[in-house]
């Protein structure tokens, strides 16, 4: 009973940023096309970061701030030249999926990889791609599942 509260006050404040985060991010269409790893970006990207919020960040050069240190996810922000944006890390990727399903009520674009995600503005997340990898998933859109 414990670990369910835990578990759920740990994805209540995760998803208190998301309206903050998915009305920096924008809608638009976008060519998914576009969203490929064939867009010449670097060797990197081919390497996609491991799940853990410091060393995302330091890939993409950024001084995290951690602001949420729970049992089922760790975000930290990063605020650069280019853009803000938000890097989770899960534990297990089966809570970055619960964690991205709850998001797709508030659309916009996300940086994903293996039990992690990144949040920001989708002129943000191509670069930072290019830097951890990962793929641009579109939650505006309905998934095809």
């Amino acid at each position: 009973m414990v670990r369910k509260l835990s578990r759920g006050v740990a994805l209540a404040a995760g998803l208190a940023v998301l309206p903050l985060v998915a009305a920096c991010s924008g809608g638009g269409g976008g060519d998914r096309a576009a969203d490929r790893a064939t867009d010449g970006s670097s060797p990197v990207a081919a390497v996609v970061a491991p799940a853990k919020v410091e060393v995302i960040a330091e890939l993409t050069g950024c001084e995290v701030r951690i602001r949420t240190e729970a049992e089922e996810l760790r975000e930290g922000v990063c605020q650069t030249d280019v853009g803000d944006y938000l890097i989770t890390t899960f534990p297990k990727d089966e809570l970055k999926e619960v964690w991205l399903e709850s998001a797709a009520m508030y659309g916009g674009k996300y940086l994903v990889g293996p039990r992690w995600a990144i949040s920001a503005k989708p002129e943000v997340l191509k670069p930072l791609k290019a830097k951890v990898g990962g793929t641009i998933r579109d939650l505006s859109q309905p998934s095809a599942s």
